[in-house]
Protein backbone atom coordinates (compact mmCIF):
# COMPACT_ATOMS: atom_id res chain seq x y z
CA UNK A 1 0.00 0.00 0.00
CA UNK A 2 0.90 3.86 -0.37
CA UNK A 3 -0.24 4.40 2.68
CA UNK A 4 2.82 5.60 3.98
CA UNK A 5 3.53 9.31 4.55
CA UNK A 6 4.68 10.17 8.10
CA UNK A 7 6.27 13.49 9.56
CA UNK A 8 8.20 14.80 12.80
CA UNK A 9 7.20 18.39 13.74
CA UNK A 10 8.84 21.07 16.18
CA UNK A 11 7.24 24.39 16.21
CA UNK A 12 6.45 27.53 17.85
CA UNK A 13 3.42 25.36 19.09
CA UNK A 14 5.48 22.84 20.81
CA UNK A 15 9.08 24.80 21.82
CA UNK A 16 9.80 27.95 22.84
CA UNK A 17 12.09 30.19 20.34
CA UNK A 18 15.35 28.98 22.54
CA UNK A 19 14.64 25.37 21.52
CA UNK A 20 13.72 26.38 17.96
CA UNK A 21 16.66 28.23 17.53
CA UNK A 22 19.07 25.49 19.07
CA UNK A 23 17.42 22.61 16.27
CA UNK A 24 16.74 24.82 13.18
CA UNK A 25 18.57 24.14 10.10
CA UNK A 26 19.98 26.10 7.54
CA UNK A 27 20.26 25.00 3.70
CA UNK A 28 23.61 22.57 3.82
CA UNK A 29 22.47 20.99 7.34
CA UNK A 30 18.49 20.34 5.74
CA UNK A 31 20.78 18.41 2.70
CA UNK A 32 23.22 17.00 4.93
CA UNK A 33 20.26 15.46 7.58
CA UNK A 34 18.56 14.26 4.22
CA UNK A 35 21.31 12.59 2.51
CA UNK A 36 21.88 10.78 6.06
CA UNK A 37 18.44 9.77 5.98
CA UNK A 38 18.77 8.39 2.56
CA UNK A 39 22.07 6.43 3.54
CA UNK A 40 20.93 4.94 6.87
CA UNK A 41 17.17 3.76 5.78
CA UNK A 42 17.12 4.17 2.08
CA UNK A 43 14.17 6.85 2.18
CA UNK A 44 13.21 8.01 -1.58
CA UNK A 45 10.08 10.54 -0.68
CA UNK A 46 11.61 12.93 1.28
CA UNK A 47 11.00 16.70 2.63
CA UNK A 48 12.44 18.49 4.73
CA UNK A 49 11.22 22.27 6.15
CA UNK A 50 12.98 24.44 8.42
CA UNK A 51 11.84 28.01 9.23
CA UNK A 52 12.26 30.36 12.32
CA UNK A 53 9.27 29.04 13.59
CA UNK A 54 9.27 25.14 12.52
CA UNK A 55 11.69 22.06 11.69
CA UNK A 56 10.06 19.44 10.22
CA UNK A 57 10.81 15.92 8.46
CA UNK A 58 8.47 14.30 6.02
CA UNK A 59 8.98 10.99 4.92
CA UNK A 60 7.20 7.98 2.96
CA UNK A 61 8.59 4.22 4.04
CA UNK A 62 6.71 1.81 5.20
CA UNK A 63 8.06 1.58 8.87
CA UNK A 64 7.74 4.24 11.69
CA UNK A 65 10.91 6.22 11.79
CA UNK A 66 9.84 8.78 13.76
CA UNK A 67 11.74 8.89 17.23
CA UNK A 68 14.82 7.49 15.10
CA UNK A 69 14.81 10.99 12.51
CA UNK A 70 14.45 12.85 15.04
CA UNK A 71 17.13 11.21 17.06
CA UNK A 72 19.04 11.64 14.07
CA UNK A 73 18.29 15.50 13.95
CA UNK A 74 19.82 16.37 17.45
CA UNK A 75 22.69 14.04 16.77
CA UNK A 76 23.21 16.26 13.57
CA UNK A 77 22.64 19.80 15.59
CA UNK A 78 25.11 18.33 17.96
CA UNK A 79 22.28 18.03 20.66
CA UNK A 80 23.22 14.70 22.41
CA UNK A 81 20.70 14.89 25.30
CA UNK A 82 18.11 13.15 23.50
CA UNK A 83 15.82 13.04 26.54
CA UNK A 84 15.73 16.53 27.01
CA UNK A 85 14.42 17.94 23.46
CA UNK A 86 12.41 14.88 22.15
CA UNK A 87 8.79 16.06 23.96
CA UNK A 88 9.46 18.89 21.85
CA UNK A 89 8.63 16.86 18.95
CA UNK A 90 4.81 16.27 17.62
CA UNK A 91 5.01 13.11 15.94
CA UNK A 92 2.81 12.06 12.92
CA UNK A 93 2.53 8.58 12.29
CA UNK A 94 -0.33 7.86 10.52
CA UNK A 95 -0.63 8.85 6.79
CA UNK A 96 -3.98 10.88 6.52
CA UNK A 97 -2.62 12.89 9.33
CA UNK A 98 1.00 13.71 8.43
CA UNK A 99 -0.89 14.94 5.17
CA UNK A 100 -3.17 16.86 6.22
CA UNK A 101 -0.97 18.51 8.72
CA UNK A 102 1.32 19.53 5.33
CA UNK A 103 -1.38 21.09 3.81
CA UNK A 104 -2.08 22.98 6.98
CA UNK A 105 1.38 24.04 7.56
CA UNK A 106 1.93 25.13 3.71
CA UNK A 107 -1.30 27.17 3.81
CA UNK A 108 -0.58 29.17 6.38
CA UNK A 109 -3.35 27.95 9.00
CA UNK A 110 -0.41 26.96 11.51
CA UNK A 111 1.98 29.91 11.11
CA UNK A 112 2.37 32.30 14.32
CA UNK A 113 0.85 34.83 11.89
CA UNK A 114 -2.10 32.82 10.36
CA UNK A 115 -1.83 33.37 6.78
CA UNK A 116 1.39 34.05 6.80
CA UNK A 117 2.45 33.73 3.41
CA UNK A 118 6.17 33.59 3.97
CA UNK A 119 5.70 29.81 4.50
CA UNK A 120 4.80 28.81 1.09
CA UNK A 121 8.19 29.85 -0.69
CA UNK A 122 9.56 28.02 2.12
CA UNK A 123 8.29 24.66 1.61
CA UNK A 124 8.75 25.31 -2.14
CA UNK A 125 12.30 25.76 -1.30
CA UNK A 126 12.93 22.80 0.63
CA UNK A 127 11.10 20.51 -2.18
CA UNK A 128 13.64 22.21 -4.35
CA UNK A 129 16.42 20.91 -2.48
CA UNK A 130 14.61 17.05 -2.33
CA UNK A 131 14.61 17.46 -6.32
CA UNK A 132 17.70 18.83 -6.45
CA UNK A 133 19.38 15.17 -4.29
CA UNK A 134 16.71 13.34 -6.45
CA UNK A 135 14.76 12.40 -3.06
CA UNK A 136 11.05 13.78 -4.67
CA UNK A 137 9.72 10.45 -6.07
CA UNK A 138 6.21 10.42 -7.64
CA UNK A 139 4.04 10.50 -4.21
CA UNK A 140 5.88 14.03 -2.99
CA UNK A 141 6.01 15.45 -6.88
CA UNK A 142 2.30 14.81 -7.25
CA UNK A 143 1.69 16.20 -3.09
CA UNK A 144 3.72 18.63 -3.71
CA UNK A 145 1.98 20.58 -6.83
CA UNK A 146 -1.20 19.34 -4.96
CA UNK A 147 -0.25 21.71 -2.28
CA UNK A 148 0.97 25.00 -4.63
CA UNK A 149 -2.66 24.56 -6.39
CA UNK A 150 -4.22 24.60 -2.88
CA UNK A 151 -2.40 27.62 -2.38
CA UNK A 152 -3.18 29.36 -5.37
CA UNK A 153 -6.85 28.85 -4.60
CA UNK A 154 -7.09 30.01 -0.87
CA UNK A 155 -5.67 33.43 -2.46
CA UNK A 156 -7.47 33.69 -5.16
CA UNK A 157 -11.17 32.66 -3.51
CA UNK A 158 -10.30 33.58 0.55
CA UNK A 159 -9.37 36.73 2.05
CA UNK A 160 -6.84 34.33 4.03
CA UNK A 161 -4.03 36.33 2.70
CA UNK A 162 -5.31 40.20 2.60
CA UNK A 163 -4.18 42.88 4.83
CA UNK A 164 -1.11 42.93 7.15
CA UNK A 165 -1.79 41.02 10.19
CA UNK A 166 1.51 40.87 12.14
CA UNK A 167 2.73 44.22 14.20
CA UNK A 168 6.27 44.12 12.15
CA UNK A 169 4.22 43.27 8.61
CA UNK A 170 1.69 46.01 9.18
CA UNK A 171 4.65 48.75 10.08
CA UNK A 172 6.16 48.00 6.69
CA UNK A 173 2.73 47.95 5.08
CA UNK A 174 1.75 51.30 6.72
CA UNK A 175 5.15 53.08 5.37
CA UNK A 176 4.73 51.56 2.02
CA UNK A 177 0.68 53.57 1.83
CA UNK A 178 2.83 56.88 3.27
CA UNK A 179 5.34 57.20 1.04
CA UNK A 180 3.88 54.89 -2.34
CA UNK A 181 4.98 58.00 -4.80
CA UNK A 182 8.68 57.97 -3.57
CA UNK A 183 10.08 54.88 -4.70
CA UNK A 184 13.16 54.69 -2.61
CA UNK A 185 12.03 55.74 0.38
CA UNK A 186 15.29 56.29 3.56
CA UNK A 187 14.37 54.11 6.03
CA UNK A 188 15.62 54.43 9.08
CA UNK A 189 15.07 51.08 12.08
CA UNK A 190 16.24 51.75 15.96
CA UNK A 191 16.38 48.92 17.48
CA UNK A 192 17.07 45.36 16.75
CA UNK A 193 15.13 43.12 18.90
CA UNK A 194 12.63 40.61 17.70
CA UNK A 195 10.32 43.26 16.22
CA UNK A 196 13.42 45.28 14.82
CA UNK A 197 14.68 42.03 13.08
CA UNK A 198 11.10 41.36 12.08
CA UNK A 199 10.73 44.42 10.40
CA UNK A 200 13.99 44.53 8.34
CA UNK A 201 13.04 40.95 7.04
CA UNK A 202 9.45 42.55 5.43
CA UNK A 203 11.29 45.63 3.85
CA UNK A 204 13.59 42.97 2.08
CA UNK A 205 10.35 41.22 0.78
CA UNK A 206 9.11 44.31 -0.22
CA UNK A 207 12.13 45.08 -1.72
CA UNK A 208 13.23 48.30 -0.32
CA UNK A 209 16.72 49.15 -0.33
CA UNK A 210 17.76 52.41 1.18
CA UNK A 211 17.53 51.08 4.92
CA UNK A 212 19.95 51.93 7.61
CA UNK A 213 20.42 49.96 10.91
CA UNK A 214 20.59 51.84 14.19
CA UNK A 215 21.20 49.62 17.28
CA UNK A 216 23.17 49.56 20.23
CA UNK A 217 24.83 46.61 20.51
CA UNK A 218 26.97 46.71 17.17
CA UNK A 219 27.37 42.54 16.34
CA UNK A 220 23.41 42.59 15.98
CA UNK A 221 23.39 45.71 13.76
CA UNK A 222 26.25 43.71 11.53
CA UNK A 223 24.53 40.12 11.53
CA UNK A 224 21.26 42.24 9.87
CA UNK A 225 22.94 44.10 7.77
CA UNK A 226 25.00 41.71 6.32
CA UNK A 227 22.26 39.44 6.00
CA UNK A 228 20.15 42.12 4.40
CA UNK A 229 22.17 43.85 2.79
CA UNK A 230 21.53 47.14 4.62
CA UNK A 231 23.50 49.97 6.13
CA UNK A 232 24.83 50.52 9.48
CA UNK A 233 24.29 53.42 11.29
CA UNK A 234 26.65 54.84 14.93
CA UNK A 235 24.20 55.35 17.78
CA UNK A 236 26.23 58.47 18.15
CA UNK A 237 24.83 60.17 15.38
CA UNK A 238 21.25 59.42 15.72
CA UNK A 239 20.35 63.25 15.39
CA UNK A 240 21.59 63.51 11.88
CA UNK A 241 20.41 59.91 11.01
CA UNK A 242 16.70 61.25 11.89
CA UNK A 243 17.25 63.76 9.24
CA UNK A 244 18.43 62.21 6.33
CA UNK A 245 15.61 59.88 7.11
CA UNK A 246 12.03 60.36 5.93
CA UNK A 247 10.48 57.03 7.60
CA UNK A 248 11.74 56.73 11.51
CA UNK A 249 11.38 53.07 13.35
CA UNK A 250 11.78 52.75 16.43
CA UNK A 251 11.19 49.37 18.56
CA UNK A 252 13.81 50.23 21.61
CA UNK A 253 13.46 48.79 25.09
CA UNK A 254 13.29 51.57 27.31
CA UNK A 255 11.61 53.49 30.03
CA UNK A 256 11.55 56.76 28.59
CA UNK A 257 11.28 58.09 24.93
CA UNK A 258 14.03 58.18 23.20
CA UNK A 259 13.33 60.70 20.49
CA UNK A 260 12.30 63.80 21.96
CA UNK A 261 11.39 67.47 20.36
CA UNK A 262 14.69 68.63 22.41
CA UNK A 263 16.64 65.82 20.51
CA UNK A 264 15.23 67.19 17.20
CA UNK A 265 15.33 70.36 18.30
CA UNK A 266 17.02 71.79 15.34
CA UNK A 267 15.49 69.58 12.60
CA UNK A 268 13.66 71.20 9.77
CA UNK A 269 11.39 69.15 7.61
CA UNK A 270 10.68 70.34 4.16
CA UNK A 271 8.41 67.77 2.95
CA UNK A 272 7.03 64.90 5.47
CA UNK A 273 8.79 62.81 7.74
CA UNK A 274 6.83 59.59 9.71
CA UNK A 275 7.90 58.50 13.23
CA UNK A 276 6.32 54.54 13.55
CA UNK A 277 6.43 54.07 17.06
CA UNK A 278 6.15 50.20 18.00
CA UNK A 279 7.69 50.34 21.52
CA UNK A 280 5.73 49.97 24.95
CA UNK A 281 6.33 52.01 26.23
CA UNK A 282 7.00 54.21 23.88
CA UNK A 283 10.36 55.73 22.56
CA UNK A 284 8.99 58.45 20.54
CA UNK A 285 7.65 61.31 22.50
CA UNK A 286 3.95 62.50 21.60
CA UNK A 287 4.94 66.18 21.80
CA UNK A 288 7.25 65.49 18.51
CA UNK A 289 4.44 65.71 16.49
CA UNK A 290 3.94 69.34 16.98
CA UNK A 291 6.86 69.97 14.83
CA UNK A 292 5.87 70.90 11.11
CA UNK A 293 5.39 68.06 8.82
CA UNK A 294 6.15 65.76 11.22
CA UNK A 295 3.67 62.79 11.82
CA UNK A 296 4.03 60.09 14.18
CA UNK A 297 1.72 56.88 14.51
CA UNK A 298 1.93 54.49 17.86
CA UNK A 299 1.84 51.01 18.05
CA UNK A 300 -2.22 51.03 19.14
CA UNK A 301 -2.51 52.50 15.41
CA UNK A 302 -0.30 49.80 14.20
CA UNK A 303 -2.12 46.88 15.92
CA UNK A 304 -5.55 48.15 14.87
CA UNK A 305 -4.60 47.80 11.60
CA UNK A 306 -3.05 44.29 12.26
CA UNK A 307 -6.26 43.16 14.78
CA UNK A 308 -8.68 44.27 11.41
CA UNK A 309 -6.09 41.73 8.95
CA UNK A 310 -5.97 39.51 11.31
CA UNK A 311 -9.97 38.85 12.33
CA UNK A 312 -9.99 39.15 8.43
CA UNK A 313 -8.09 35.86 7.96
CA UNK A 314 -9.80 34.15 11.39
CA UNK A 315 -13.15 34.79 9.88
CA UNK A 316 -11.73 32.89 6.44
CA UNK A 317 -10.55 29.79 7.71
CA UNK A 318 -13.71 27.95 7.69
CA UNK A 319 -13.55 28.15 3.61
CA UNK A 320 -9.94 28.04 3.85
CA UNK A 321 -10.27 24.29 5.57
CA UNK A 322 -13.02 23.69 2.97
CA UNK A 323 -10.80 24.09 0.07
CA UNK A 324 -8.18 22.17 2.08
CA UNK A 325 -9.94 19.61 3.06
CA UNK A 326 -11.41 19.20 -0.50
CA UNK A 327 -8.11 19.15 -1.90
CA UNK A 328 -6.81 16.06 0.50
CA UNK A 329 -9.84 13.79 -0.02
CA UNK A 330 -8.98 14.32 -4.23
CA UNK A 331 -5.10 13.63 -3.65
CA UNK A 332 -6.28 10.52 -1.01
CA UNK A 333 -8.15 9.02 -4.29
CA UNK A 334 -4.94 9.58 -6.52
CA UNK A 335 -2.63 7.96 -3.48
CA UNK A 336 -5.02 4.91 -3.72
CA UNK A 337 -5.13 4.83 -7.36
CA UNK A 338 -1.24 4.70 -7.38
CA UNK A 339 -1.52 1.56 -5.15
CA UNK A 340 -3.38 -0.20 -8.57
CA UNK A 341 -1.32 1.37 -11.49
CA UNK A 342 1.12 -1.98 -11.31
CA UNK A 343 -1.67 -4.31 -11.57
CA UNK A 344 -3.13 -2.06 -14.61
CA UNK A 345 0.01 -2.14 -16.18
CA UNK A 346 0.93 -5.57 -15.74
CA UNK A 347 -2.78 -6.24 -17.07
CA UNK A 348 -2.00 -4.09 -19.77
CA UNK A 349 1.38 -5.89 -20.87
CA UNK A 350 -0.26 -9.58 -20.21
CA UNK A 351 -2.68 -8.70 -22.86
CA UNK A 352 -0.26 -6.97 -24.83
CA UNK A 353 2.13 -9.38 -24.91
CA UNK A 354 -0.45 -11.85 -26.04
CA UNK A 355 -1.53 -9.41 -29.15
CA UNK A 356 1.80 -9.21 -30.26
CA UNK A 357 2.11 -13.19 -30.61
CA UNK A 358 -0.42 -13.90 -31.88
CA UNK A 359 0.20 -10.94 -34.94
CA UNK A 360 3.20 -11.99 -34.99
CA UNK A 361 2.50 -15.54 -36.55
CA UNK A 362 0.26 -14.12 -39.04
CA UNK A 363 2.43 -11.10 -39.84
CA UNK A 364 4.04 -13.07 -42.97
CA UNK A 365 1.04 -13.71 -44.58
CA UNK A 366 0.35 -10.23 -44.66
CA UNK A 367 1.25 -6.80 -46.72
CA UNK A 368 1.99 -3.96 -44.77
CA UNK A 369 -0.96 -1.93 -45.23
CA UNK A 370 -2.82 -5.22 -43.97
CA UNK A 371 -0.65 -5.87 -41.04
CA UNK A 372 -1.06 -2.22 -39.95
CA UNK A 373 -4.54 -2.45 -40.15
CA UNK A 374 -4.38 -5.27 -38.08
CA UNK A 375 -2.74 -3.77 -35.64
CA UNK A 376 -5.57 -0.61 -35.38
CA UNK A 377 -7.98 -3.80 -34.78
CA UNK A 378 -6.74 -5.72 -32.42
CA UNK A 379 -4.99 -2.52 -30.36
CA UNK A 380 -8.96 -0.89 -30.12
CA UNK A 381 -10.06 -4.89 -29.18
CA UNK A 382 -7.78 -5.26 -26.21
CA UNK A 383 -8.25 -1.24 -24.85
CA UNK A 384 -11.79 -2.10 -24.72
CA UNK A 385 -11.68 -5.41 -23.23
CA UNK A 386 -9.12 -3.69 -20.69
CA UNK A 387 -11.49 -0.94 -19.51
CA UNK A 388 -13.99 -2.24 -17.39
CA UNK A 389 -11.53 -3.96 -15.10
CA UNK A 390 -9.70 -0.60 -14.76
CA UNK A 391 -12.55 1.06 -13.94
CA UNK A 392 -13.38 -1.77 -11.34
CA UNK A 393 -10.18 -1.72 -9.80
CA UNK A 394 -10.40 2.28 -9.24
CA UNK A 395 -13.75 2.14 -7.83
CA UNK A 396 -12.67 -0.77 -5.54
CA UNK A 397 -9.75 1.57 -4.62
CA UNK A 398 -12.21 4.20 -2.89
CA UNK A 399 -13.97 1.55 -1.47
CA UNK A 400 -10.72 0.39 0.20
CA UNK A 401 -11.52 -3.31 -1.61
CA UNK A 402 -8.80 -3.00 -4.07
CA UNK A 403 -6.18 -5.91 -2.82
CA UNK A 404 -8.79 -8.83 -3.44
CA UNK A 405 -9.49 -7.83 -6.90
CA UNK A 406 -5.64 -7.32 -7.64
CA UNK A 407 -5.50 -11.03 -6.19
CA UNK A 408 -8.17 -12.24 -8.42
CA UNK A 409 -6.47 -10.39 -11.46
CA UNK A 410 -3.28 -11.41 -10.76
CA UNK A 411 -4.59 -15.69 -10.20
CA UNK A 412 -6.27 -14.95 -13.67
CA UNK A 413 -3.81 -13.71 -15.76
CA UNK A 414 -1.03 -14.96 -14.01
CA UNK A 415 0.49 -11.31 -13.80
CA UNK A 416 2.95 -12.24 -11.79
CA UNK A 417 5.70 -12.89 -14.32
CA UNK A 418 4.61 -9.44 -16.16
CA UNK A 419 6.63 -6.42 -15.52
CA UNK A 420 4.88 -2.88 -13.83
CA UNK A 421 6.33 -1.11 -16.55
CA UNK A 422 3.93 -0.18 -19.17
CA UNK A 423 4.85 -1.45 -22.83
CA UNK A 424 5.97 1.39 -25.04
CA UNK A 425 4.21 1.15 -28.80
CA UNK A 426 6.27 1.87 -31.91
CA UNK A 427 3.50 3.21 -34.10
Amino acid sequence: MLDTFKSISLSHKTAPLRVRELIALNEDEAKRLMLRLRDFFGLSDLLVVSTCNRTEVYYAFEQDLNAEIARLLLIEKGLTDMDQYLPYFQFFNAHSDAVQHLFEVCVGLHSQVVGDMQIPNQVKQAYQWSADLDMAGPFLHRLMHTIFFTNKRVAQETAFRDGAASVSYAAVDLIDELVGDNQNPNVLVIGLGEIGADVCMNLEARNMKNITLCNRTQAKTEALAQKHGFRIADFANLTDEIRRADVIVSSVMRDEPLITPALLKELTVLTYKYFIDLSVPRSVDAAVEQIPGVLVYNIDHIRNRADEALNQRLAAIPQVEAIVAQAVAEFGDWSKEMVVSPTINKLKNALEQIRRDEIARHLKHLTPDESEKVDKITRGIMQKIIKLPVLQLKAACKRGEAETLIDVLNDLFDLEKQPADEYKHTH
